[in-house]
C-alpha cells in the first residue's frame, strides 16, 4: 500500500488526475441531488418582495458601497444572536440580486436593523455619524437629502427583478411609481402601498416631505431589514443559547 502511494505522488500527472477525479466525485455527490429539489431555500412566512421604495433605497446602498463595511447575514452563534437578534435564514434573501451577506464589519450587523431606530435617527446618523455614535469611522452621507430620487426607472427595475425570479405581479409593475411616491408621503392612502407590500413603513422618512430625496429610500430600506418574519415562531437552538 506503502509502495503505491508512493508512485502517486512521485508522479504529478497522476497525482493530478486522481486529485481530479476525487474533487468531481464530491462534486457531483454534493450538487446532483439539487437538481431534483423543486425549491432549495425553505419558504418562510412574511418574506416578500421590496416595495418600489425599498428597492430603490437597496440600490443606493449598494451604489455607496455599504455592504462594505456591513454584513447583512447573523451567524447562528451565541454571540451573535445575543448582539443582533435571530440568526439569518436563506429565505430572507431570496428576492436579492446580489444578496448582502458577507463577513466585513467595520460597522454593526444590519440583518435586524428594522425599527431598532427612529426615521430621524437613521437621517442624522448618514448626515453626520459621529453626532449619534461619537466612535463611528462611518464617513456622511448628507448629500442623500438633498439628491432627489429618479423614479423615471423604477418600472425597469421590477421587470429586471421579475426576469430572475422575483415575484412581481403585473399589477405591481404598472404602480410601481406611484406605490414609490405614496410610501414616503404622509398625505397619501397608503392601504395600497400595504396591501401589496405588507409591513411596508409608510410616511415621511428624511424630515421634508415636500420632496422625494435618495435619503427617503435609504431609509424605507434600512427600516424595513429583518422586520417582515416573525421570530417568536421560531424557536432557537438550545446549542447557540
Amino acid at each position: 500500500m506503502m509502495f503505491k502511494h508512493e508512485i502517486i505522488e512521485k508522479n504529478a500527472t497522476l497525482m493530478m488526475v486522481l486529485s481530479l477525479i476525487v474533487v468531481s466525485i464530491g462534486g457531483i455527490v454534493e450538487i446532483a441531488p439539487l437538481f431534483y429539489m423543486q425549491n432549495t431555500i425553505e419558504k418562510v412566512e412574511g418574506v416578500r418582495p421590496y416595495s418600489p421604495l425599498e428597492l430603490a433605497g437597496r440600490n443606493v446602498y449598494i451604489r455607496e458601497g455599504c455592504y462594505t463595511c456591513h454584513s447583512q447575514m447573523i451567524r447562528p452563534m451565541r454571540d451573535e444572536v445575543e448582539r443582533y437578534g435571530h440568526y439569518s435564514l436563506a429565505a430572507e434573501s431570496m428576492y436579492d440580486h446580489p444578496f448582502q451577506w458577507g463577513s466585513k464589519r467595520t460597522g454593526p450587523d444590519l440583518a435586524r436593523v428594522g425599527q431598532r431606530y427612529s426615521n430621524e435617527w437613521h437621517v442624522q446618523h448618514l448626515i453626520d455619524p459621529r453626532s449619534v455614535v461619537p466612535e463611528s469611522i462611518m464617513p456622511p452621507y448628507a448629500f442623500l437629502a438633498e439628491k432627489d430620487l429618479r423614479t423615471d426607472d423604477i418600472v425597469a427595475h421590477l421587470k429586471s427583478n421579475r426576469a430572475v425570479g422575483v415575484p412581481y405581479t403585473d399589477e405591481m409593475i404598472e404602480l410601481a411609481e406611484a406605490d414609490m411616491r405614496d410610501q414616503a408621503d404622509p398625505d397619501a392612502d397608503w392601504e395600497g402601498v400595504q396591501t401589496r407590500y405588507p409591513k411596508a413603513q409608510v410616511g415621511d422618512f428624511d424630515g421634508d416631505p415636500s420632496r422625494l430625496t435618495e435619503m427617503d429610500a435609504l431609509v424605507a430600506y434600512l427600516q424595513m431589514l429583518g422586520t417582515l418574519v416573525d421570530f417568536s415562531a421560531y424557536q432557537a437552538d438550545e446549542n447557540y443559547r
